[in-house]
């Protein structure tokens, strides 16, 4: 069941903090062409080695800033998180990772990302049958909520992460549907490229889920045109496999399955949920 929801499960976005001139990139995430706004090496360094399912050496990178700044500290939660979403392993570094970035957090912005951090690190032990922390990542998403500013730039990813409990957890694809489309106006509005691969991603599984395969084949294509263009590696296979679901010519669906084996077995079985599916 964990592989099934998986297909369509969400990962971090690179936390950013401020919000962007209209039309700029965000700080810290990555564009077309794995260019950086501000050219920031450990930047560079960080997205490419996560984007390779390196999250051990990223967060390693992460650590010596980590231990005094509270956005960095975030950052580097949200790349051992994404660790265990794709692994299934790894909960203990995660887990010590957020405490240390929620015993960070100076202000309600800082509060409120942390608290999104801590719902999406629940609400993936809970998919992925680790422990059931649904409760939890329900409450945590709640809190975040309260904290953040309404035009916050984390708001969009908050949306996001509701929407996968609601979609995953609580089994309510009304609402999933509502709170993936605000979130992809959001990240739209922000200019967070990452997130919109995420939310494209969603809505087009709502899209499926309701019948609309045109649509579904759309939102899954333009995911996977800004996973090519960001250089995202990890997240390519993913979404060839969702898009091979949804095109009507066998041949090609065949042709999508087959690149995303050959991407898996490049990044050693990951993802490991899409490694077993592929397999049958």
């Amino acid at each position: 069941m964990a592989e099934t929801a998986m297909r369509n499960s969400g990962l971090s976005e690179p936390h950013v903090q401020g919000e962007p001139a209209q039309g700029e990139p965000v700080p810290g995430e990555p564009v077309a062409g794995e260019h950086f706004q501000g050219d920031d090496p450990l930047e560079r360094a960080v997205w490419r080695l996560r984007s390779r399912a390196c999250w051990d050496d990223a967060a390693a990178l992460l650590a010596p800033r980590a231990a005094t700044e509270p956005g960095v500290a975030l950052r580097r939660t949200a790349v051992l998180i994404e660790r265990c979403l794709f692994t299934a392993e790894g909960w203990a570094p995660a887990e010590a990772a957020l405490r240390e970035a929620e015993a960070l957090a100076a202000d309600d912005e800082e509060r409120g990302a942390a608290a999104c951090e801590r719902g999406h690190l629940a609400y993936a032990s809970t998919l992925l049958g680790v422990r059931d922390r649904a409760d939890e990542a329900r409450s945590a998403l709640g809190r975040a909520a309260a904290l953040l500013a309404p035009h916050s730039p984390t708001r969009p990813l908050l949306d996001f992460r509701r929407g996968l409990i609601a979609q995953h957890l609580s089994g309510n694809p009304s609402d999933a549907t509502a709170v993936f489309q605000r979130a992809h106006a959001g990240a739209a509005a922000h200019g967070q490229h990452l997130l919109l691969s995420f939310t494209w991603r969603h809505v087009a599984a709502m899209a499926e889920h309701d019948g609309d395969l045109p649509a579904a084949r759309h939102g899954f294509a333009e995911s996977l045109r800004i996973r090519e263009e960001l250089g995202y590696l990890v997240g390519i296979a993913p979404a060839l496999a969702s898009l091979a679901a949804v095109v009507a010519d066998p041949e090609e669906a065949e042709r999508l399955r087959e690149e995303a084996r050959r991407l898996v077995r490049l990044l050693g079985g990951v993802p490991g949920w899409l490694a077993e599916r592929l397999r049958h």
